[in-house]
């Protein structure tokens, strides 16, 4: 539909329970969670509707589970004859939007999806790197900050919008950045919960094994203008995606630069496709002019068919 463009949702967006209403309810989102199962020789739906949320937040559970209901949330809405006029994701959401560009089936998605994952938890031993949020600081400055950093790794990850930066690294960085940006008046510097320093160069080991996997992989060019994270423009091609899903891994999330180019071309309506509403937070940090919406059960998809109905 002209100026709706569709976000899908990376990792940090899990629940136990998330899925469960919409696949009960919709049948086309539950054929997406037995498609998932019939691929991955496991019980994703169990994971997504029980938990327990130790199990879901481990890496190569989370990105599966997450890309499954994206996908299962993204299934019930064209079946109520919705489609997006251009698509991206943050991060892992990437492969979601190039599922719904056409460019990438579910089932070679969620396959790619863990191995990916997997590569990711292996790159860096555990404990030995992670993430913070610097909040209250220009995306230059933190990117500064990064630089003055002697001792060990620092680097921006995450450009999420004005005034908050993921910063990935190893223990020795992300401490020395954590004081230096302190000292710069951030607000406030949280360390997330996730298993390493994702979209760093730290990651260069995940990102030539994914490669190799990419290699053999049949990719279309995306029948929806996408947005990709590395480039914040549109890749047109088959080719274009299979170089940006490599490089992604160890390079930043430009997503407040993608959300720029998206409004730059007329897209003013935002629907978050999954689960939680992390991008819908981060959309309005950046354009509060932007409509945006999101799905991720019967009731939010209620309020979203009624929003998208009444601005036609």
């Amino acid at each position: 539909m002209p100026g709706i463009a569709f976000v899908f949702p990376g990792q940090g967006s899990q629940y136990p329970g998330m899925g469960q209403e919409l696949a009960r309810r919709y049948p086309e989102a539950a054929a997406v969670f037995q498609e998932a199962e019939a691929a991955l020789g496991w019980p994703v739906a169990e994971l997504c509707f029980t938990g327990p949320a130790e199990a879901l937040t481990r890496t190569e559970n989370t990105q599966p589970a997450v890309l499954t209901v994206s996908i299962a949330c993204y299934r019930v809405l064209e079946a109520h004859g919705i489609r997006p006029g251009a698509v991206a994701g943050h991060s892992l959401g990437e492969y979601s939007a190039l599922v719904a560009a056409g460019s990438l089936d579910f089932t070679t998605a969620v396959q790619l999806v863990e191995k990916r994952a997997r590569f990711m938890a292996g790159a860096v031993p555990a404990g030995q790197g992670g993430m913070v949020a610097v909040l209250g600081l220009a995306a230059d400055r933190v990117a500064a900050l990064c630089r003055q950093v002697k001792t060990g790794t620092a680097e921006a990850a995450n450009l999420n919008a004005p005034g908050q930066v993921v910063v990935a690294g190893d223990e020795e960085g992300l401490a020395a950045l954590t004081a230096l940006a302190r000292e710069a008046g951030a607000k406030r510097v949280l360390p997330l919960q996730v298993s390493g320093p994702f979209h760093s160069s730290l990651m260069a080991p995940a990102a030539r094994e994914l490669g190799q996997v990419l290699a053999g992989i049949s990719l279309e060019d995306p029948r929806v203008p996408l947005v990709a994270n590395v480039t914040a423009d549109y890749a047109r091609t088959a080719e274009e995606v299979r170089a940006n899903l490599i490089q992604q891994v160890a390079s930043p999330v430009r997503w407040e630069e993608s959300i720029h180019r998206l409004l730059d071309d007329g897209y003013r309506t935002f629907v978050e496709v999954g689960p939680g509403e992390v991008l819908s937070g981060l959309i309005k940090r950046i354009d509060r002019q932007a409509t945006i919406t999101r799905v991720e059960n019967s009731q939010t998809l209620e309020k979203t068919l009624a929003l998208l109905q009444e601005a036609q």
